[in-house]
């Protein structure tokens, strides 16, 4: 764990988030001797901070065990140069286990995914991350998507409570987001953290920015660090048509291709990982493996990714 609070280091990103896939062997077993590798070169290549077993990290397909030793490993890798984040979900029992499984791994923070499978109402919502948050002594950011869509009196609540720092959007609906930055803002003192958490989150950062949403999680870095990272110095140091380069010549590709299978937000990533000539292995079921011509035309645009970085310099 390090020892600056988890939100002003986050408040200050020096690189993307970086959310590192979850290595398995030829048996399907965790690697983690190559996921030590995956993370270490992360921190190395510019990231403010691992988001370890969260979504691209296939929490939903991890063990108690296995999640406790990945979390480790992580915080190995890291050493303290930038804050690790570790997922925690689905009901709230397990929740707090993962919670506190973590803690004792020394992560540093925690997102808080959607619950399991129930649809709840903002009352049941509100507690469960509540408890969540009280379970252990680590900051922690909530992740709005799926079945976990809170009103904006919801995020004031969730502002409120000792322990949640901020929010992760993975919804994308930006009147919606407007009106919670809005409401937090006018209610709740201090600095609250918000994140944009879709796919590619690339994609929509310009939007994203518009409402004061600088943070956001990178799937890319994982396999393109280069690119990830020359993305957000261009953002944050204005030079427009750096982005807009990258954004019609890599992203929007890749964005395209990435629609073209259920998954694909991990699978794709994980395939990209190993394009990139480090061996992760495939993802685990439910979810499956990229055709042979998608992977073929993510080597594609990757390789027209790195062309636009040489042609910029």
């Amino acid at each position: 764990m390090t020892s600056a609070p988890l939100a002003a280091r986050l408040n200050i990103p020096s690189g993307p988030l970086f959310f590192p896939v979850t290595a398995y062997g030829p048996d399907g077993s965790v690697d983690l001797d190559t996921y030590r590798t995956h993370v270490r070169r992360g921190v190395e290549a510019g990231a403010a901070a691992v988001f370890a077993c969260c979504g691209t990290g296939e929490f939903h397909a991890l063990t108690p065990e296995e999640f406790d030793r990945c979390v480790r490993v992580a915080v190995e890798a890291a050493e303290g140069r930038v804050p690790v984040v570790a997922g925690a979900g689905y009901g709230t029992a397990l929740a707090v286990r993962y919670a506190r499984l973590a803690e004792a791994a020394g992560a540093d923070g925690l997102l808080a995914m959607p619950p399991y499978l129930v649809v709840a109402g903002q009352e049941g919502l509100l507690r469960h991350y509540r408890e969540v948050a009280a379970a252990t002594s680590l900051p922690v950011v909530v992740y709005q998507r799926d079945n976990a869509v809170f009103t904006p009196e919801t995020v004031v609540g969730l502002a409120r409570t000792d322990g949640i720092i901020g929010l992760k959007d993975g919804l994308g609906d930006l009147d919606l987001m407007q009106r919670i930055v809005s409401a937090v803002r006018s209610e709740v003192p201090g600095d609250f953290l918000y994140f944009n958490g879709l796919p590619t989150a690339e994609q929509t950062q310009l939007a994203y920015r518009a409402l004061g949403v600088t943070l956001y999680s990178s799937a890319v870095f994982c396999f393109a660090p280069e690119i990830a990272l020359a993305f957000h110095q261009a953002l944050r140091g204005g030079d427009d048509t750096l982005v807009a380069k990258l954004l019609d010549g890599f992203y929007r590709p890749f964005v395209e291709l990435r629609a073209q299978g259920r998954g694909y937000a991990v699978a794709l990533v994980k395939a990209g990982v190993r394009l990139r000539g480090l061996d992760v292995g495939e993802v685990r079921p439910p979810l499956h493996e990229p055709t042979e011509d998608h992977v073929k035309q993510l080597a594609e645009v990757i390789e027209r990714g790195y062309a636009l970085l040489e042609e910029a310099k």
